[in-house]
């Protein structure tokens, strides 16, 4: 059980970190596959899954984020400002979350997994806007090869995609970053390296609020979240390290065929 939970937190980690997914995506349907088939894993709810994971995500963000912070590439002040809005929806999410029954759960969640599969396989084919529109949040940043990116943003329109990322974290347990790394990247013109950075940044500061919702509800394993910690910490570390020198294109093939494989098999769990 611990080499498992060890390699789970670590996977979770490295995908997380290196696409800015947060690495929920991986843990939640983990830890339920688990409890069906295993009768350590017996205890698992739903509830306790999305709760636990959060808790993990925030590890995981804190090890990518201080990553990052080696490479200059997360924009603190659009991350804060995006918080405003991720932040109170991850605490609404959690609170939906405790009312929803194991076989509305995984209905849902697996509506949400096959959502973000799409998701994953529509952002190959978007093309990045080359003109910057003028808009009253604009920031500015200079690559290593020392070019420089300018990119703007509303912040009204900030912060409603950002509640409702923050909302679906709660709920579902997941980071947020596969919502939030394609609408920065096509929506605010953000360069992709500063997005997944800026994501992380920001499933840090929403995990912290969501996992205290979750805690104060008694949604958290922490045995389970004690093995996963230490190998999402490592994994988030190597991911960081990998977005900085690979394309993520691969990573991203290999995830959007296991969440088609996950989401239907819970869609199937839920109706049947």
């Amino acid at each position: 059980m611990i080499f498992l939970l060890l390699m789970v937190g670590f996977l979770a980690g490295v995908v997380g970190s290196l696409v800015g997914l947060g690495g929920g995506i991986i843990i939640v349907p983990c830890l339920l596959f688990l409890g069906s088939i295993s009768t350590t894993f017996h205890s698992i709810t739903p509830q306790l899954a999305v709760g636990t994971s959060l808790v993990v995500i925030f590890f995981t963000g804190l090890s990518s984020t201080i990553s990052y912070l080696k490479y200059k590439t997360v924009d603190y002040k659009s991350g804060l400002l995006l918080f405003l809005g991720s932040g109170p929806g991850t605490v609404i999410g959690a609170w939906v979350n405790n009312y929803l029954h194991a076989d509305s759960f995984l209905f849902f969640y697996g509506l949400f997994i096959l959502f973000i599969s799409f998701i994953l396989f529509w952002k190959d084919t978007m093309k990045r806007p080359t003109t910057v529109k003028e808009k009253s949040w604009r920031r500015s940043y200079e690559d290593q090869n020392g070019t420089m990116h300018h990119y703007s943003f509303s912040p009204v329109v900030g912060l409603l995609i950002s509640f409702f990322v923050g909302f679906t974290s709660g709920l579902f347990g997941v980071g947020g970053g596969a919502l939030m790394v394609p609408a920065m990247i096509m929506l605010f013109m953000f360069p992709p390296h500063v997005a997944v950075a800026t994501s992380m940044f920001i499933i840090t500061l929403s995990s912290v609020m969501g996992s205290f919702t979750h805690i104060s509800l008694g949604n958290v394993h922490w045995l389970f979240a004690a093995l996963l910690i230490p190998g999402a910490w490592i994994g988030a570390k190597l991911g960081a390290w990998l977005n900085q020198r690979l394309t993520s294109k691969m990573v991203v093939v290999g995830l959007r065929i296991m969440l088609l494989v996950v989401g239907v098999r819970l869609l199937i769990e839920g109706l049947f």
